[in-house]
C-alpha cells in the first residue's frame, strides 16, 4: 500500500463518516483503505459477505477471481446473487452488484480457475489476498505464491456450524505461512466441499464478515489503526456453542513454502 496522501471527497467523506469518528480508523485509516488494494479469491459463501463489508469500507481496489456460475443453491447463503444471476459468472455478477452498491470502487475481474500456473500472475500488485477457495490444494497454491510475491494472505474456511480465518505472513523470517500450518499432505486436489456435508448459511456469513473485518485491521495496521494484525494467529469460530478461541501457528523451519 502507498503512504502518498489520498485527499477523500466530500462525497466519500460523508460516505464514511461512521469510519472517520472511530479513533482506531480515523481519516488517515480511511485514506488507507480507499488505496488498498485486495483481492478476493473465490466469491461463493466465504467470499459473498466478505466483499459486502470489504466494499463498505471503501477498499479502492478490489480484484475478483471466480470461473464458477450462480446456482439456485447458492442462494441459501451467497447474498450478492439474486435469482436472476443464476447461470451467470459469479465474478461478473459480482462486478455487476459492486457497481451498483459503490460506482467508485476500482474492480477486476478474472472468470478462470485459480492454479499455481496462474495464481502468481493474479497476485501481482496486490497488497492483500483473501482465500475463500474450497480445496486445499488451490489453498496451498495461493499460500506458495503469496509466500513468493511477498503479500499477506488471509485465509477462510467453514463447514456445518464450524470456521476459521487466519493471518498469515509467510514472506516474513520469523512468521509462518499457511503450508506451516496444514503440512504438504492436501496438495491433492481431493477435498470434500459443503454441497456433501452441509453448511448454515449464517455461520458462513460470520466467517466472511470476520475475514472482512480482519482484512480491515491489516490494511489499516499502518496508521496505528487496530492493533497487532494478528499474523500466525488462527481464530477457530463455532456456531453451534457458540464460541471462539484461538490458536498460535508456529513456523515451520522446514516447511516447503517458506522454510
Amino acid at each position: 500500500m502507498s503512504d502518498a496522501p489520498h485527499p477523500l471527497s466530500e462525497e466519500r467523506l460523508d460516505r464514511f463518516a461512521r469510519h472517520i469518528v472511530l479513533p482506531e480508523i480515523g481519516g488517515a485509516g480511511q485514506a488507507a483503505l480507499s488505496r488498498a488494494h485486495v483481492m478476493l479469491l473465490g466469491l461463493g459463501g466465504i467470499g459473498a459477505p466478505a466483499l459486502q463489508y470489504l466494499a463498505g469500507a471503501g477498499i479502492g481496489q478490489l480484484t475478483l477471481v471466480d470461473d464458477d456460475k450462480v446456482s439456485a443453491s447458492n442462494l441459501q447463503r451467497q447474498t450478492i446473487y439474486t435469482t436472476r444471476d443464476i447461470g451467470h459468472g459469479k465474478a461478473v455478477s459480482a462486478r455487476r452488484w459492486l457497481a451498483n452498491f459503490d460506482e467508485k470502487l476500482d474492480v477486476t475481474i478474472h472468470d478462470r480457475r485459480i492454479a499455481p500456473h496462474n495464481v502468481s500472475t493474479m497476485i501481482d500488485g496486490t497488497d492483500l489476498v483473501i482465500d475463500g477457495t474450497d480445496n486445499f490444494a488451490t489453498r496451498l497454491a495461493v499460500s506458495d505464491a503469496c509466500v513468493t510475491a511477498g503479500v499477506p494472505l488471509l485465509s477462510a474456511a467453514v463447514g456445518r456450524f464450524q470456521g476459521q480465518v487466519g493471518a498469515f505472513a509467510g514472506h516474513r523470517g520469523d512468521q509462518p505461512c499457511y503450508r506451516c500450518f496444514v503440512g504438504d499432505a492436501f496438495d491433492a486436489e481431493d477435498c470434500d466441499t459443503c454441497a456433501e456435508d452441509g453448511v448454515l448459511g449464517a455461520m458462513v456469513g460470520w466467517v466472511g464478515t470476520f475475514a472482512a473485518m480482519q482484512a480491515i485491521r491489516i490494511v489499516v495496521h499502518a496508521s496505528g489503526g487496530m492493533g497487532d494484525p494478528q499474523w500466525g494467529r488462527l481464530h477457530l469460530m463455532d456456531g453451534l456453542k457458540p464460541g471462539m478461541r484461538t490458536l498460535n501457528i508456529a513456523k515451520d523451519p522446514a516447511c516447503s513454502g517458506c522454510g
